[in-house]
């Protein structure tokens, strides 16, 4: 039987993460998991034909595509597209929500075949360009509010991999406080707490113990929030509040600022504490290395893989609006290496991880949030 527990990214030397969860280099159908798409091209040219005149196109959300997140990894989907499939590549970068109407009319005027729209925020502006352009192809990240014919929601039920993220934080906290907090009160943020949260609760029923989680409650649905994607500085104001209040590990769902809480935990531990950071999204190990040395782990949405998978699938004729859910059992979501801070991760821990993940792929251990996919 497969490793649940298993390490695939390139930098990781193999062995080097016994216990940790990684999301395997295996491009995601969109009914499932498959094979990675295969280059362009038949023997008779006629997939290339093809791809040269496909144009795929992505437009981000306010946080732009260099968040080092959601939006840098459905681009580097699109990017991979481009190289393993021949297509061609349009982009247009949100730095406003009022950007996205004109942003997603620019991609129709140019007669994109597929559009990728990322994030929860242009579900509004992707529903309308989709029902004035109904010959053309759009899939929204992160939403699953459209229903069209011609838009293929891909949705991720993060708190299942939040659950471990917040089971490993209780597990390594020295102060018995842990934290988290949101960019903005939405669905796709919260979905996050509600995992990292239970997550926590679970370890205290099964070890024992009484880790305090701040930031977040579950119950009322109330937390910590900065009310924005786009100001960094907001980041760094919460973080030093949760470290203020006694939190050593510390999970901001914020998109870019998550910048802004790496940058408090580094000043604070500088000054004597010895806080940890869980990344969202993608392994900020990879994509935040100014991070890294901070880095106890990452909750990771395949993005990159999936974006590239709905675009071969459209390329192929084979585009349907479906919705795509990624989980642990398809690995559309996954816990990160733990990396340079493998060591402050005990090996019974990691056991109990790897038994965590099976519980939740099998249904015996329940993970609930008001916001997970259905």
């Amino acid at each position: 039987m497969k490793n649940l527990l298993h390490t695939t990214v390139k930098s990781v030397k193999r062995g080097a993460i016994v216990g940790t969860v990684a999301v395997g280099a295996v491009s995601l159908l969109l009914t499932g998991c498959g094979e990675a798409p295969p280059a362009a091209g038949g023997s008779d040219g006629t997939q290339n034909a093809a791809a040269a005149d496909y144009l795929g196109c992505i437009v981000s959300d306010s946080g732009g595509f260099d968040d080092q997140s959601f939006n840098q990894s459905s681009y580097e989907g699109m990017q991979s597209a481009v190289k393993d499939l021949g297509i061609k590549m349009k982009e247009a970068q949100s730095s406003a929500t009022s950007d996205f109407a004109p942003n997603l009319a620019t991609m129709a005027s140019a007669g994109c075949n597929m559009t990728v729209t990322v994030g929860f925020l242009l579900a509004e502006a992707t529903k309308a360009a989709a029902a004035d352009n109904p010959d053309l192809h759009y899939a929204i990240v992160d939403d699953n509010s459209i229903k069209a014919d011609n838009v293929k929601p891909v949705v991720y039920d993060t708190a299942q991999a939040a659950f471990m993220a917040g089971y490993t934080a209780a597990s390594v906290t020295k102060t018995g406080k842990v934290g988290t907090f949101g960019g903005i009160n939405i669905p796709t943020v919260t979905i996050f707490m509600d995992g990292f949260a239970e997550g926590v609760k679970y370890f205290n029923d099964k070890q024992g113990k009484d880790v305090k989680v701040l930031g977040w409650d579950s119950d009322s649905q109330q937390g910590s929030f900065a009310n924005t994607f786009e100001i960094i500085q907001e980041g760094t104001k919460i973080t030093n509040n949760l470290l203020s209040e006694g939190a050593d590990v510390i999970m901001p769902v914020a998109g870019p600022l998550g910048k802004g809480a790496g940058d408090a935990i580094l000043a604070a531990n500088k000054g004597g504490k010895d806080a940890k950071l869980i990344w969202v999204d993608s392994d900020g190990f990879l994509t935040a290395p100014t991070y890294k040395s901070v880095m106890l782990t990452s909750v990771i949405k395949t993005m990159g893989e999936a974006v590239e998978s709905i675009v071969k699938d459209d390329l192929d004729g084979k585009f349907d609006p479906a919705p795509y859910i990624g989980t642990l059992e398809n690995e559309g979501v996954a816990l990160a290496p733990f990396h340079d801070l493998d060591a402050a991760v005990s090996a019974d821990t990691k056991t109990q991880l790897e038994d965590i993940k099976k519980g939740i792929i099998d249904g015996s251990i329940k993970v609930e949030s008001k916001s997970s996919p259905k």
